[in-house]
């Protein structure tokens, strides 16, 4: 199904004004377009799933100064092409410093109060079947799941442990509750 560009911009104001919802919708619809164009770069899913995470990560976080005048698409891939090209040159020159795009202090909050599939299941106390589901996530977003709900870690907490910047660790979150979702939702279709 195509997205009209009229609703892409709605979203995309919607993104500016620091709406949840809209990161999710954009994540949700361009995740598959960012990771496709990765993998067949590095060749290497871990990578290029990193690569795709840390594209979402600044692209949020920069989503002010993204110009409606262009392509949102293109605006991604460019910005996760950046991402890789950088991390080949510090690859290649054997740097190992972490970096982070940005401070804690200029982090787009990401802030979500609707109930999730899986807020619905810790509430319903079905806890054993929630623990299943999240088994069959890999293992790094199993990871940021359990420090976040039942370690009950603040993202920062998270970004410490995981020696993570912040914004990665909030999009891995974001990737693995919406995945955890899907595979909740498929179980209840069954």
């Amino acid at each position: 199904m195509e997205l009209k560009k009229s609703e892409l911009l709605t979203q995309i104001q919607k993104a500016k004004a620091g709406k949840q919802g809209a990161f999710k919708f954009l994540l949700d619809h361009f995740w598959n377009e960012v990771f496709g164009f990765q993998l067949k770069r590095v060749k290497n899913e871990y990578e290029a799933e990193d690569i795709t995470i840390e594209t979402f990560s600044k692209a949020f976080d920069k989503i002010n100064t993204f110009d409606e005048n262009y392509t949102f698409g293109t605006w991604l891939i460019t910005i996760s092409k950046n991402i890789q090209i950088d991390k080949s040159r510090k690859k290649n020159a054997a740097v190992y410093l972490q970096t982070a795009d940005v401070g804690d202090e200029h982090v787009q909050k990401i802030v979500d109060d609707s109930p999730t599939p899986e807020d619905i299941l810790i509430t319903e106390q079905n806890l054993a079947e929630l623990l299943l589901f999240i088994k069959r996530l890999k293992p790094h977003y199993q990871e940021v799941i359990n420090l976040r709900y039942f370690n009950e870690m603040s993202y920062n907490e998270i970004s410490e442990s995981l020696n993570e910047p912040l914004n990665n660790v909030k999009v891995r979150l974001l990737r693995a509750r919406k995945l955890l979702a899907e595979i909740i939702t498929q179980h209840r279709k069954v």
